[in-house]
């Protein structure tokens, strides 16, 4: 397939929702507290279809795949389940921060007032990070789809499925992010049956794969396989942490009408995305099983290119750009929330109209780093790991403070930092030669429990959750 033609495609998809995504903007309010809350706007439906749409990121074609070729069933159900497992969670987190603090934007507002400025910085400088990070995959992992398919450029790619981004986003906030999501989803889902129908059919069935895999490497198909284990709970530890710490789901917490649109819209995307992570991972068995799975990270599309015919790469590549583009205008507008309420805090005195213009900078400043590092191919895999690791540390600390009265803003530093430094004592080195993932995201987690509990134990101040309704207000003009 020509390069002109999957570029073509890409355009027209980019064009299309562009034009979408801004012409609804026009039609809604564009004050600050709309740009990045949509506040009580989102029903069960419109909850679900966002979080289905940018939970299901370009990740689901590589990540689960390329688990599946060294860790088998074990590892593809650990990684089903940790990325299910947050949306549990943000329910009952989720529920409980709107009900402490109502007029709330961000996390790191909950931080700050619940803990202080140590605890704070740490959470911000988190969060940033983690987002970034997982943004650059996304447009990498697009550009490369591109690159297989038809040789694009790498740049060329990034440039078109941030471009497309950006213009919609920057624009209309929250409010197009939710609404193009909702169409993405209506797409994704048939495209994504179709994928998984067509990759059985033209893969013979189940039986090549199975009998390679039988003759080859039997193991991946246990469950008490060992390795698998052990990369299934830590993808469980890595992806739930890390996703708490994830503002684009904040932000859904408090754009949800009602705390019935809470639990109906992340209980059904935790539903769509288990059996969706799961059935990707299986083509990683098939790539072990049909000796094809040379190159892990592209496991996928080893199987699928030479078998698929040219429509159905079209559709892979439709597919690649409605995930990216799903999962990275939520990240961007998760950045650009910070970045306005947390301005706030630096400039008390900034307007609201300010702010939002800053906020808008910021995001299109953002894109150039962002080009610069798809265009590169660069793999951010171990960035991934660190940052997953700090959420690992930073995550019980972070969230014990919702319920308990009797936990410290600098018992929660203390605790975060114990477990980063014990989590990095085991750190593999970027080569994975050294070290153990799976112990150091248990030490990280484990530490920073053991020393929340110790400091609980002797502590005797007292912190009044009520006082956290009145700490935060609308930002207005």
């Amino acid at each position: 397939m020509s390069a002109a033609v999957v570029v073509g495609v890409l355009l027209a998809a980019a064009v299309i929702f562009a034009v979408v995504g801004v012409a609804y903007s026009r039609r809604s309010a564009r004050s600050l507290e709309d740009y990045i809350t949509a506040r009580g706007s989102a029903g069960g439906w419109a909850t679900a279809a966002t979080l289905a749409a940018s939970g299901m990121g370009a990740w689901i074609l590589f990540g689960p795949v390329e688990a599946a070729t060294w860790g088998g069933l074990p590892a593809i159900t650990g990684y089903a389940l940790g990325s299910a497992l947050p949306a549990i969670a943000f329910i009952i987190l989720g529920k409980r921060l709107r009900r402490l603090m109502p007029e709330g934007h961000t996390l790191t507002e909950y931080v700050f007032h619940r803990y202080g400025r140590p605890m704070y910085a740490l959470t911000l400088v988190v969060m940033i990070f983690y987002m970034f990070i997982f943004l650059a995959a996304e447009i990498t992992g697009m550009a490369l789809i591109a690159s297989l398919v038809a040789g694009v450029p790498l740049w060329t790619t990034a440039l078109v499925v941030l471009a497309a981004t950006l213009a919609y986003t920057t624009y209309g906030g929250l409010r197009a992010s939710i609404f193009t999501d909702k169409v993405q989803t209506i797409l994704i889902v048939p495209l994504l049956a179709i994928l998984l129908a067509a990759g059985y059919i033209l893969l013979g069935g189940a039986a090549p794969t199975m009998s390679g895999l039988a003759e080859n490497a039997p193991e991946l198909l246990g469950l008490g396989y060992l390795p698998g284990l052990e990369g299934g709970a830590t993808f469980l530890i890595a992806l739930v942490a890390a996703n708490l710490f994830h503002q684009g789901y904040w932000q859904r917490i408090y754009a949800a009408r009602d705390e019935r649109a809470i639990t109906g819209g992340f209980l059904a995307s935790a539903i769509v995305v288990i059996p969706v992570v799961f059935a990707m991972g299986l083509f990683g068995l098939a790539a072990v099983g049909l000796g094809r799975s040379e190159t892990p990270s592209v496991a996928l599309f080893s199987v699928l290119l030479d078998a698929m015919p040219p429509i159905l790469v079209l559709a892979l590549v439709v597919l690649g750009f409605l995930l990216v583009m799903s999962s990275a205008d939520t990240l961007i507008n998760g950045l650009a929330s910070i970045v306005a309420v947390d301005a706030r805090r630096a400039a008390p005195s900034a307007s609201a109209s300010t702010l939002l213009r800053l906020s808008r900078y910021s995001t299109l400043l953002m894109a150039i780093p962002l080009l610069l590092i798809a265009a590169q191919g660069y793999s951010v895999l171990y960035l991934f790991l660190v940052a997953d690791l700090v959420c690992a540390a930073a995550v019980f600390p972070v969230f014990l403070g919702l319920f308990s009265e009797r936990y410290s803003g600098l018992a929660a530093t203390v605790s975060t930092l114990a477990g980063l430094f014990a989590g990095w004592l085991i750190f593999p080195n970027p080569a994975m030669t050294e070290g153990s993932l799976f112990l150091s995201f248990v030490a990280a987690l484990g530490v920073s429990v053991v020393v929340s509990f110790a400091s609980m134990a002797v502590s005797s101040s007292r912190f009044d959750m009520k006082s956290l309704a009145g700490s935060v207000r609308y930002i207005e003009d």
